[in-house]
């Protein structure tokens, strides 16, 4: 009981600190935050980290992590808007607060030429950074003899940012032995899972019903469009009212943190303008990749394989005497944010059953900016001694909690860690017997 309390105490210390202010607040005080999965990395406040137990080192680090910034997927994200303004300044509606938008996006537009989807300057920066806080907050996991392998996802993106953290880490001890690899033999376990359970509840009429309540809810144009168009008539006939345009601009204006850039548009929406749109998209996330009960609540078993992959690979190494390394994986916020989600990263893995109040309990910029990362570090006693192995979790490099027995937050004992997801994995498995096992390269070990 005395363990179960110390235990309750270490979580909701933790969970106020990560959580003193709400998202409005936040918000509030960042604008960029209303970006979600386009947040700025280098906006995420650092946190410091606590120190070794005593009598314990760190020796590895498992590790997950999503490209970093990147320009939009789409030409029609870009070209889209300007096509849509240049045609309402035919039509004699652009207003003067259209005109300067217009300008603002044909001056940005052709630096995104033939450039969609890649990683750009900012996006280096920040694996860079992450690589270098790594080596400085662990360096006994990359000196001497150390053993690091990374991979990455066949995406462009990721492996750019693969090779922006891979050079920082070679660089603190060029005497270890490195291996970087991307191919498609492991994208089982890099990539986001297709399962068809996972599939059909996330394609859901349950999921529909939810969007089509928040966007209602969420989904206020008015003021917005007036602002760009001087005909009513215009927004509702060609416009359809301007929500999906709205929305449009909100994704690009959000996006302009990615990029070394003056093209500012975030200020031609109100601070409540963004929240609302960024709702809707919180929703949007959670039902896809969350514990949402609305589609399921399975929806983070997407990443069975790389949990497991994480679990069978850390098996392979941590007995090893004297051994020590890091595990790097470079690929994708659709993988990040539910491994999160099933590893209850801190408040991840919340089931939130009123979506409209989703805002207050599950805040997706928190998880997934550009560049996240989950790292898993392991902590073993010094000098060779005996002991358990220890292991903490980093969410954007702040040390989170896990749904499991300690004293020492944020040290957990690995066999706690293995024994709770292990069992986790395979309950999801007898739950949904229908599920067939994805095809998986075997564990990845650390010697090739």
């Amino acid at each position: 009981m005395k363990k179960t309390i110390l235990t309750l105490a270490c979580c909701l210390v933790a969970l106020s600190a990560v959580q003193a202010q709400t998202a409005r607040e936040e918000i509030r005080e960042l604008p960029e935050r209303t970006g979600g999965n386009y947040l700025n990395y280098d906006l995420v406040p650092l946190k410091k980290l606590s120190k070794a137990p005593k009598g314990y080192e760190p020796f590895y680090i498992s590790h997950y992590g999503r490209h970093g910034a990147r320009w939009l997927l789409n030409d029609n994200e870009y070209k889209g808007i300007i096509d849509q303004l240049e045609k309402a300044k035919s039509a004699g509606v652009l207003t003067a607060k259209g005109e300067d938008l217009l300008a603002k996006m044909q001056a940005f537009y052709p630096c995104t030429v033939k450039r969609l989807g890649e990683l750009t300057s900012v996006g280096h920066r920040q694996h860079e950074g992450i690589a270098r806080r790594m080596t400085e907050n662990f360096p006994e996991v990359f000196s001497g003899n150390a053993d690091v392998t990374a991979r990455s996802t066949t995406v462009l993106r990721c492996e750019m940012s693969m090779t922006a953290a891979s050079k920082i880490i070679y660089a603190f001890n060029p005497k270890m032995k490195f291996v970087n690899d991307a191919s498609e033999s492991f994208q089982s376990y890099m990539n986001r899972g297709t399962e068809p359970v996972l599939r059909r509840l996330q394609n859901s009429q349950e999921r529909r019903d939810a969007m089509d309540a928040a966007n209602k809810a969420f989904t206020h144009p008015e003021r917005f469009c007036a602002q760009l168009f001087s005909s009513q008539a215009y927004i509702q006939d060609s416009l359809n009212g301007g929500g999906r345009f709205m929305n449009s601009v909100y994704n690009a204006a959000t996006n302009m943190q990615s990029h070394d850039t003056d093209v500012d548009i975030l200020d031609f929406f109100t601070n409540d303008e963004l929240y609302d749109q960024w709702r809707i998209k919180n929703i949007d996330w959670y039902l896809q990749h969350g514990a949402a009960p609305q589609t399921g609540g399975v929806q983070q078993f997407s990443q069975y394989n790389l949990l497991t992959n994480i679990i069978e690979t850390a098996d392979t190494v941590v007995n090893k005497k004297g051994w020590h390394g890091a595990t790097l994986r470079y690929g994708h916020e659709v993988a990040l944010m539910p491994l999160a989600c099933l590893l209850e990263l801190d408040s991840c893995g919340r089931a939130v059953s009123d979506l409209l109040k989703l805002d207050e309990q599950w805040v997706g910029y928190r998880i997934y900016p550009m560049a996240c990362n989950v790292q898993l570090v392991f902590y073993r006693p010094k000098g060779g001694k005996s002991g358990d192995i220890l292991i903490k979790a980093l969410l954007n490099e702040a040390e989170a909690t896990l749904p499991l027995p300690t004293d020492n937050f944020p040290y957990y004992k690995w066999t706690d860690f293995r024994d709770y997801f292990t069992k986790k994995l395979s309950d999801f498995r007898t739950n949904y017997p229908e599920e067939k096992e994805q095809p998986r390269q075997m564990r990845w070990p650390m010697m090739f």
